[in-house]
């Protein structure tokens, strides 16, 4: 592993641990040459084989990057720590590479980040949708907004009853 202070190539572990559930190894390294350390994580690569289908019907690998730009868009100026934004991305990477084997509509992706959105922040849900669907009219808008008024949020932990 190439040292981020030093760039040289002379590095041993010093220390290794499984994190988020098993998907993650995180490693600590200590530079041979200059004697500082730091940490990497080896995950499997689940979407490098993940080719989205876009409205126009290209083809695009899917990038998760994007998908945190767009979040990142869509929240703004809103308390949402980094660690929630980046959760939603990866509970939405986790989802589709379970779903689909190969291709993803850019669709499926959308609803799946607006679903993980709603039970974030209702107001950031509707600047995600009203940029993923740029035909939407005042009209529509009010309707979500309605609705979310009326659904009672969900949870983290929540048993359902029946």
């Amino acid at each position: 592993m190439i040292c981020p202070y030093c760039d040289h190539n002379d590095d041993k572990v010093i220390d290794s641990r499984s994190s988020e559930g098993g998907r993650v190894i995180r490693r600590r390294r200590h530079c041979l040459i200059c004697d500082k350390r730091f940490t990497t994580y080896e995950r499997v690569d689940k979407a490098a084989r993940l080719t989205v289908i876009k409205r126009d019907d290209t083809r695009q690998v899917f990038d998760p990057e994007k998908l945190m730009a767009g979040i990142e868009a869509a929240c703004g100026k809103r308390p949402i720590s980094a660690d929630k934004k980046r959760g939603v991305v990866e509970a939405v990477e986790e989802e589709i590479s379970r779903r689909y084997a190969r291709e993803v509509p850019s669709r499926a992706i959308g609803e799946l980040v607006m679903a993980k959105l709603r039970q974030l922040d209702p107001v950031v849900l509707i600047r995600y949708a009203s940029e993923y669907y740029p035909g939407w009219s005042v009209e529509d808008i009010e309707r979500q907004i309605e609705e979310l008024t009326n659904q009672p949020p969900e949870l983290e932990n929540q048993q359902e009853l029946f």
